[in-house]
């Protein structure tokens, strides 16, 4: 070839053929980015969360669906950098944890009791270390019943058998003060905020320390499913209650609690 000789123009067709693959393999990349940027955030950070009963009623509702921030009481160990924003559990938190008794489900409930704290409850009115507790998130939805395990606490021992856990009635022995409980070092007492429909401290005791997972931050959808559970006996996920939830998805959808903060 000459030195005057000029180079074969590239085909355009192969031009735009290479352009396509160009476009194909930013487009995987900044895919393959998302999902591991999302699973990272889901694994690591942020985890859903349903909630599935009344307890946190009217807090959180059946059907509500949380995003927990992880790291919110995460350990110093864990972030040596103090890169991320966390702090100490408080008094008044709704918490995520695992039961502390097999099969270790996650529940949400609200902190009461702090480690050292002397908690009672007489006639449905907490206190702490002698003094009243004001809780405005509270509701209850029946009677009083004067001396019931539920309205007053501790318990005298004719009800230690309402303990759901045998470990329970052992701890309430232990760390029974007169007409108190004292909270002991690394644990928290737990409470519904609907505290006549909620399985809580009352009844299986405190929260370890290392079993909270965090606490919610946001609720990002909430669907109302009350109605599907009284006009089918089929449990939820059978064929009818689904077809149920997918005809009435946006009508039963509560738009209005979209991106509600947790408080």
């Amino acid at each position: 070839m000459s030195p005057d000789a000029k180079p074969k123009a590239q085909p355009e067709t192969d031009q735009k053929t290479e352009q396509k693959v160009s476009t194909v393999r930013e487009y995987v990349d900044s895919l393959l980015v998302t999902v591991i940027l999302a699973l990272f955030g889901t694994t690591f950070l942020l985890q859903a969360f349903k909630i599935p009963s009344s307890s946190m009623e009217e807090t959180l509702l059946v059907g509500d669906h949380l995003l927990v921030n992880k790291f919110a009481f995460a350990d110093v160990s864990e972030d040596p950098t103090r890169l991320l924003p966390y702090r100490d559990v408080r008094r008044g938190d709704i918490i995520v944890f695992k039961y502390p008794f097999p099969p270790y489900q996650h529940f949400v409930k609200r902190v009461v009791g702090m480690p050292g704290d002397r908690l009672k409850i007489a006639e449905r009115q907490v206190f702490i270390n002698g003094q009243p507790l004001p809780e405005p998130y509270k509701i209850h939805q029946r009677p009083s019943h004067p001396g019931s395990f539920q309205d007053n606490f501790p318990p005298d021992r004719r009800y230690f058998a309402y303990a759901l856990e045998s470990e329970w009635a052992d701890d309430l022995s232990r760390w029974a003060r007169g007409d108190e409980l004292l909270v002991p070092p690394g644990k928290y007492f737990v409470m519904g905020d609907n505290r006549d429909n909620s399985q809580d401290s009352r009844f299986w005791g405190f929260v370890d320390r290392k079993n909270i997972i965090g606490r919610p931050l946001i609720i990002y959808w909430s669907f109302d499913g009350a109605r599907q559970r009284s006009n089918f006996s089929h449990e939820p996920g059978a064929p009818a209650a689904d077809w149920e939830n997918f005809t009435h998805f946006f009508s039963r959808t509560r738009w209005s609690r979209l991106l509600h903060l947790v408080r």
